[in-house]
């Protein structure tokens, strides 16, 4: 799995243009997108889902949904991301299969150790920054990712407050990727926004690779 880019189509951030803003992603080729839904009913959620793993099938971009087993289920979603509070990642894996992605929301180093423990495929730490998403979390700064890449082998997507100023570090510090929303949801010019994070995603990893031992 690659990482880099993890963006989060937020329906309380996005609205009407959900759609609209997944197929301009997939077109930018990126990694990976999140469904998160917490304002619609089902039937309109079954429907985004849908048309998202429609509009992400047979390309390069995962479909990861938020919270709801039942929603990934019913669009066969490549993945399944849960929070701390959500159902057990073993009762998810027994109905998923092992052939689908599960990720795992993480605020502190023991959360992240247990949940490779638990058989996460990836884990969301967070928020790194102040974020409007989640304004009753504590920012823990790029000091908690290094301290968790010391700790954790599974890859690491870093979330909170992530914008073109301080990706570089989040990246530097050890993140596999990193997750945003509100800085997507805000961006005058969507693809633009989405390509200086593609470039900086690519820059860093070829950074590394440099200074990588033979």
């Amino acid at each position: 799995m690659k990482w880099g880019l993890y963006l989060i189509l937020d329906s309380l951030l996005f609205g009407d243009n959900l759609i609209d803003a997944a197929r301009e992603l997939v077109e930018l080729e990126v990694p990976a997108i999140q469904l998160r839904v917490k304002d619609r009913e089902d039937r309109e959620f079954a429907r985004l889902a849908l048309a998202i793993r429609e509009i992400t099938r047979g390309s390069g971009t995962l479909f990861i949904v938020n919270d709801r087993l039942d929603m990934a289920l019913v669009s066969d979603a490549d993945g399944l991301h849960l929070g701390q509070d959500d159902l057990p990642i073993s009762l998810a894996r027994r109905i998923l299969g092992k052939e689908k992605i599960i990720g795992l929301s993480t605020h502190s180093l023991g959360e992240a150790v247990q949940a490779e423990a638990l058989g996460a495929d990836y884990i969301g730490l967070g928020p790194i920054f102040k974020t409007s998403t989640k304004p009753h979390l504590e920012p823990k700064g790029v000091a908690l990712i290094k301290e968790v890449r010391k700790r954790v082998k599974i890859p690491i997507v870093a979330i909170g407050g992530i914008n073109e100023e301080n990706v570089g570090e989040v990246l530097t510090s050890g993140a596999d990727g990193v997750a945003l929303a509100s800085c997507l949801a805000k961006a005058k010019d969507l693809p633009k926004t989405v390509k200086i994070f593609l470039g900086v995603a690519k820059n860093m990893k070829e950074e590394v690779c440099q200074v990588s031992p033979i």
